[in-house]
């Protein structure tokens, strides 16, 4: 599998796809060879991951190259160790996901971005969400937070909303 290469791997796809984008290719299925595909399945990753890395690297240069890196060495570590290397067969229903309005403790988007790290977490988000896309990155923003470290305090407290919440509101009052 090449542990030690995964981080020199993982840039040089997350260039190609970003290249790719640059040049108009829209399609994250035509991405990536078969070699690089495998090599992305088996360290739970997709091509549609990178690809909307890409689409936003194109359009605005966030969450660029070291956020996604740190992103996906969570995402790949939760992978390999909780799961086994082995792929979840559920995918998060979207039309079951709490409004981007929606609040707790007055805090918005925090409802909506709990399921969405866990799902990002254990490789369950549909081809329609990304984690870290422009909401997620206001919100990370505004509460002074680093998405690979949200991603690190949800797989912590998976089974426990609450202390998730509790911490954010911490992080909050200290910024």
């Amino acid at each position: 599998m090449a542990h030690y290469e995964f981080t020199a791997r993982f840039r040089a796809l997350y260039d190609h796809a970003v290249s790719l984008y640059a040049k108009g290719q829209r399609d994250a299925a035509t991405f990536f060879d078969p070699a690089q595909t495998a090599f992305l399945a088996a360290n739970g990753l997709t091509a549609q991951t990178l690809y909307d890395y890409a689409e936003d690297h194109n359009n605005g240069g966030e969450p660029g190259p070291d956020n996604a890196l740190a992103i996906e060495l969570i995402r790949r570590d939760y992978f390999l160790n909780v799961q086994g290397g082995h792929p979840s067969k559920t995918v998060l229903d979207e039309t079951k996901m709490p409004a981007k309005t929606d609040a707790t403790r007055g805090i918005e988007w925090l409802p909506r971005i709990i399921p969405k790290a866990k799902a990002k977490l254990r490789g369950e988000l549909p081809a329609s969400l990304m984690y870290s896309c422009g909401g997620d990155r206001r919100f990370f923003r505004a509460h002074d937070i680093l998405p690979a470290e949200f991603l690190s305090l949800v797989w912590r407290n998976e089974h426990n909303d609450a202390a998730i919440i509790d911490w954010v509101v911490k992080r909050g009052a200290a910024k």
